[in-house]
Parts: structure tokens; C-alpha cells; sequence
């Protein structure tokens, strides 16, 4: 079968092949930087403590801190199946 045939060269298969490292890529440093910035809020958290804050204070604190890369996440995850749906499409149409 021909690549014609199959719908898709070997360039373009190439091409994609490399854009999807590159966005899988993206994703890994991305979740990286949310689990860093996930742990330096830890670490903010025991710092307060230490100064003497209420553990409810700094457990407040921390939930506020929080909420923000959980929307990141979220934000990701969303990208991400947006991302996949219409591959899946084209793929369902050939």
C-alpha cells in the first residue's frame, strides 16, 4: 500500500512524530515545574511554621497557594485531550 494511499507521507508521519515529542516533551517540563512549585510551597509551609504561625494559618495558607497550580493542571490535562481529539477523528475518518 502506498503512502498515498494510507493518507499521510512519510514526511508528514515524520513531521507529527516530532511535533508530538515536542508537545510530549512540553507536557513533562510543564509537570515538572508543578510539582516544584508544589514542593517550595511545602517548604514556604514548614518555614512559617517554624516562625510561629498556627498550623490552621499555614494550612489555610497553603490551600490558597495551592488552588493556582491546580488550575494549572487542569488547564494542562484539558490542552492535552483537546489536543488528541481530533487526531482520533482524522484517523476514524481514512
Amino acid at each position: 500500500m502506498s503512502a498515498k494511499k494510507r493518507g499521510r507521507s512519510t514526511s508528514q508521519r515524520a513531521m507529527s512524530t516530532r511535533a508530538t515529542e515536542r508537545s510530549r516533551s512540553a507536557g513533562y517540563a510543564y509537570a515538572f515545574l508543578l510539582i516544584l512549585q508544589t514542593i517550595l510551597i511545602g517548604v514556604n509551609a514548614e518555614n512559617r511554621l517554624q516562625q510561629g504561625d498556627s498550623p490552621i494559618e499555614v494550612l489555610i495558607w497553603m490551600i490558597n497557594q495551592c488552588i493556582p497550580v491546580l488550575k494549572q493542571a487542569s488547564s494542562l490535562q484539558e490542552k492535552q485531550k483537546k489536543r488528541l481529539l481530533p487526531t482520533h477523528r482524522r484517523s476514524e475518518e481514512q
